[in-house]
């Protein structure tokens, strides 16, 4: 942080304040330390960061660069988990900003029963990640087969090849809704072992990271005492499809964000941050 820039303040999650202790390491920038701003029995964690670099017209730049964006969406992360190793959190999401500690503390007061009630409602559960990865090759060419055994092939190379892309076509079609019929399937039966569950956004290979594309991206809110159950329950249904290409991955324990409530107003604005 420049000398004279002005501070901000940026929210990584709200915790018990009793079952926390100190966090004395660096915050986001590598530079102030991680911070804590108490409201009865719920604290803050938060750092100091440059405005500049955080709001405005930077900022939107500094959000478009990954190679920017990257280390310091893992450092949030980070230290959301080294908290939710001794307290339930509440986790804020990347890039959460207020211009001021008195904005801060005004969320914190509105929100006060909101966030206590979620911190005691989640003191002994965690979200967990289930991804869906289709080998795409490996699935179409048994639907391909199925096809090819349905339907004799033309003698003449031209036939052959019209009837074949046919079935190639026939088969990306299919494959598109099995994996969905298939999905709900799967979704009703892990279902069974969670508290509640949330279907996001699935990603493209370029953005996950995978060879094999995303056929669906789940979240599940899970007892404690449930993860083995839920576990071997994944890993059992993975085995059932794993000859049509189709692999489950989970992931966890992570932080709730996908089960917070929401604190904002009507106009989506962060309460307390509203006058700048």
């Amino acid at each position: 942080m420049t000398s004279g820039s002005a501070e901000g303040v940026y929210l990584f999650c709200f915790a018990h304040r009793n079952s926390l202790p100190a966090i004395g390491n660096l915050g986001l920038d590598g530079q102030p330390p991680i911070l804590q701003w108490a409201f009865k029995d719920v604290v803050a964690v938060f750092s100091k960061v440059a405005l500049e670099t955080w709001a405005g017209p930077a900022a939107e730049a500094n959000l478009q660069d990954l190679a920017w964006v990257g280390p310091r969406a893992c450092r949030h992360e980070e230290t959301v988990e080294r908290v939710m190793r001794h307290s339930p959190v509440l986790p804020a999401r990347f890039a959460t900003i207020f211009f001021s500690l008195e904005n801060l503390g005004r969320l914190l007061e509105h929100h006060y029963d909101t966030i206590s009630e979620f911190l005691d409602c989640t003191a002994d559960k965690e979200e967990w990640a289930v991804k869906g990865l289709i080998d795409k090759a490996k699935a179409e060419a048994q639907l391909r087969a199925a096809d090819a055994r349905q339907s004799s092939l033309p003698a003449s190379p031209g036939g052959r090849y019209l009837q074949e892309q046919r079935i190639r076509a026939e088969a990306s079609r299919k494959l598109r809704s099995w994996a969905r019929t298939v999905g709900e399937a799967i979704a009703e039966e892990l279902q069974d072992h969670a508290l509640d569950f949330c279907a996001l956004k699935t990603l493209t290979q370029d953005v996950s990271g995978r060879d094999k594309d995303m056929a669906f991206n789940w979240a599940f809110l899970l007892q404690q005492e449930t993860r083995e159950a839920f576990r071997a329950c994944v890993e059992q249904i993975s085995g059932a499809h794993s000859a049509q290409g189709l692999a489950l991955d989970l992931t966890g324990p992570w932080p709730p964000y996908n089960f917070c409530p929401c604190l904002t107003d009507r106009r989506g604005i962060l309460k307390g941050d509203e006058e700048r």
